[in-house]
């Protein structure tokens, strides 16, 4: 995957626009960046140690740095920074976000956790 021509975070922090060369934009919510970042913090070294992650409706994008050529760092307002969100990261975010959305919210209902707590 090669590197999207613009990465644009909104006035707000809440929104990511990420596009790619020659694709539409993908409009990425920070609650979900955060939610389900690339870090061993949230995915853990195998799938059974994987975290749900709770009580991000309200987090921001603090910044974002470039690593390499092939990823960028996304700080957020709760000082999470550990993950790598590399272009094919957060293409394949862009493409399965509904999917992806869908699946954590059910993962919350389903253990009694919540996007305000």
């Amino acid at each position: 995957m090669t590197a999207p021509k613009e990465l644009r975070v909104s006035k707000d922090r809440k929104l990511l626009t990420v596009t790619f060369p020659d694709r539409h934009p993908f409009e990425l919510p920070a609650e979900l960046l955060r939610v389900l970042s690339p870090s061993a913090e949230v995915q853990g070294h195998s799938p059974e140690q994987r975290v749900t992650v709770p009580g991000k409706r309200n987090v921001a994008i603090l910044k974002i740095e470039p690593v390499g050529n092939y990823a960028v760092r996304i700080t957020f307002d709760d000082f999470h920074d550990t993950g790598i969100y590399t272009w094919n990261y957060l293409h394949a975010l862009g493409h399965e976000k509904e999917a992806r959305w869908n699946a954590y919210l059910a993962e919350l209902t389903e253990k009694g956790l919540g996007r305000d707590r």
